[in-house]
């Protein structure tokens, strides 16, 4: 199946995933989709990220985590830049989510980062995602 937006995919699979209150979830990978899930498991989101062989194609399968085992630690995922209409940030002009709760998470120059990484190194780039 062609996917036109594979994040989208990937926040969607995990928003649904943690709504149904799923101990995992299980998304095709790729280098970018495993930088997000790494950003998530550092900050907090989701318990563990493994890469496995599914047959002839990779896969990640991330654990999510849950508070008292009933709240979802993930309470929204947001897509920002799409294929249709990409949105960029200069350095100065990274968002905040939530006030500072949230993270966002930003494709640079120098790989893929939290905004809060990316407004310490001073770089600017693509507004990828809002999780909060």
């Amino acid at each position: 199946m062609n996917i036109s937006d594979p994040i989208a995919d990937m926040l969607t699979r995990v928003r649904n995933a943690s709504r149904a209150r799923h101990t995992e979830v299980v998304v095709p990978a790729s280098r970018t989709k495993r930088e997000i899930a790494r950003i998530l498991k550092d900050e907090g989101f989701i318990a563990d990220v493994r890469e496995e062989q599914d047959g002839p194609t990779a896969v990640l399968r991330l654990t999510l985590k849950y508070v008292d085992g009933k709240v979802s630690v993930v309470s929204g995922l947001k897509r920002i830049s799409k294929p249709g209409l990409r949105v960029y940030a200069r350095k100065t002009d990274i968002p905040r989510v939530l006030g500072g709760l949230g993270i966002v998470i930003v494709s640079t120059s120098q790989g893929i980062m939290t905004g809060q990484q990316a407004r310490q190194a001073q770089l600017g780039g693509e507004v990828l995602a809002f999780v909060w």
